[in-house]
């Protein structure tokens, strides 16, 4: 019995003590992954480790983000800012479809605006121009500007190098809107 005891303490370098160490934390790691078999956990992301750890300390996993590719705009058939027009207000639609106006539009509304927007030749917003702007609400100003700009990119006017397209917005006191281009009417 003493010569094992002997045997087993000459055993124990730092190396032997470390691996030992971390194979008890592995272990205690998954022995309580299995404690409740009813719960299964949300699939999480692929992970690569983004730094190596030093041989004695476990190693630290940092999930990496992957970012969907930008949307592809697509070819506009316009060949006249008229026709674009309507693409355009229909994109604007998809876009935001959860701000649409939904039905007729009530008498009173809280501002109308007409707004010119310039579309390069990548879809892209050049520039915003109020022809009437809804002055008396600027909030409403705001917002038609951060949604036509988050829209982008437009479908890009193929048959145009760039295309100023003109529209009239129908603002609601609810947030809601619809595009003069593709209104259901007003009471």
């Amino acid at each position: 019995m003493k010569h094992m005891q002997r045997h087993q303490s000459a055993d124990r370098s730092p190396l032997t003590l470390t691996l030992l160490s971390l194979g008890a934390a592995a272990l205690s790691c998954l022995s309580g992954c299995g404690s409740s078999p009813a719960i299964k956990p949300a699939p999480q992301p692929e992970a690569r480790p983004s730094v190596q750890a030093p041989p004695d300390k476990p190693m630290v996993v940092q999930p990496s983000v992957v970012e969907p590719p930008p949307a592809k705009p697509v070819r506009s058939a316009a060949r006249n800012a008229k026709d674009y027009r309507r693409e355009a207000a229909s994109h604007l639609y998809a876009q935001h479809s959860q701000h649409i106006y939904k039905g007729r539009l009530p008498p009173m509304l809280e501002a109308v605006g007409v707004l010119n927007v310039d579309i390069d030749r990548h879809g892209s917003v050049k520039s915003i121009h109020w022809m009437r702007a809804p002055r008396h609400a600027p909030q409403v100003m705001q917002q038609i500007e951060r949604m036509v700009k988050a829209a982008a990119p437009y479908p890009v006017p193929y048959h145009m190098s760039q295309v100023t397209y003109t529209d009239v917005w129908l603002w609601h006191k609810s947030g809601k809107f619809q595009l003069d281009t593709l209104t259901e009417g007003q009471d």
